[in-house]
């Protein structure tokens, strides 16, 4: 029986004046209560921000770039999407329940709705960052592609959703300013999607250094081949082909798109661009946190 029309292109339900799948509304009880274990490391990021990317990246490093033993899974069994919960389908807080320590969980939440275990056992946390257009533009593509989320509708209609925060997990204003302030006083590392296109290595001996962690200098390079845009686009176990059809369609756009910096100007046109730029300087004023739009 096709369970489609049931799961899929539902309208998202707030939690918390968040927007978030309806299932997690559902079972929101599960996440909220989540129990954060000492040595996890929590990937934070806005969607669309490089989740998958320093995913892989830090699945290396905890197995000392043995890039077979990576392919042991697809990324999103070895680093589980926490608040993930759809019935008959996934759920994060039981996946990563029976997961071995030292554990890599992965979120997309603002920093507001995250579990008060991850607080309360000072769990050190990477976030990633990305300019806002370049995650608008990648996150219209997605919703097009992966079908949990509400359809997208034009480009035109998802930009005024994006720019509203009406949009899965909320405003990216909000979201990267949060997690900005927050690094005050936890142990936040947080981290630029266009410093690690410019720079990769250098931003993995930063997560090195974060992490108290040596690695020797051919497995760092090892890491970095193996965690760049086109070894991950062709392996299985990094570009989700491996997830079902019904949830991720493909050949709409793929996962793994283009993985560069600057691809907005592919897609706004001067006046959305204007329209934009008026409106980020009203929201990111209050703000030390600063992005670069292309590298």
């Amino acid at each position: 029986m096709d369970k489609q029309p049931d799961i899929f292109r539902r309208p998202l339900v707030d939690v918390q004046g968040i927007p978030v799948f309806w299932s997690m509304a559902e079972e929101w009880s599960q996440v909220e209560s989540f129990e954060a274990r000492p040595d996890d490391l929590l990937i934070a990021t806005y969607p669309k921000s490089g989740t998958t990317w320093v995913s892989e990246i830090l699945d290396l490093i905890y197995n000392s770039g043995d890039a077979e033993k990576c392919k042991r899974d697809a990324i999103y069994n070895r680093v589980p999407f926490m608040e993930l919960i759809v019935p008959g389908f996934s759920n994060g807080v039981e996946e990563l329940k029976v997961m071995p320590s030292p554990r890599l969980v992965k979120t997309h939440l603002p920093v507001q709705l995250l579990p008060s275990s991850f607080w309360k056992n000072n769990c050190k946390m990477v976030y990633v960052a990305r300019n806002a257009k370049d995650v608008a533009v990648s996150y219209y593509y997605f919703y097009q592609m992966a079908k949990l989320h509400p359809e997208p509708g034009t480009w035109q209609e998802f930009l005024d959703k994006f720019m509203t925060g009406r949009v899965a997990f909320g405003s990216w204003y909000d979201h990267v300013k949060g997690w900005w302030e927050k690094k005050k006083d936890y142990r936040i590392l947080y981290l630029f999607y266009e410093d690690m296109k410019e720079d990769p290595k250098r931003e993995i001996h930063k997560l090195l250094k974060f992490l108290e962690r040596d690695l020797p200098e051919e497995v760092v390079n090892k890491i970095l081949y193996h965690s760049s845009f086109d070894v991950m686009k062709k392996n299985p176990s990094a570009n989700y082909t491996t997830a079902p059809k019904s949830d991720m369609d493909h050949s709409v756009s793929p996962f793994m798109r283009k993985g560069i910096s600057g691809d907005w100007k592919n897609q706004f046109t001067v006046a959305q661009y204007e329209r934009f730029e008026e409106d980020y300087e009203k929201k990111m004023k209050s703000s030390t946190v600063k992005f670069r739009s292309e590298i």
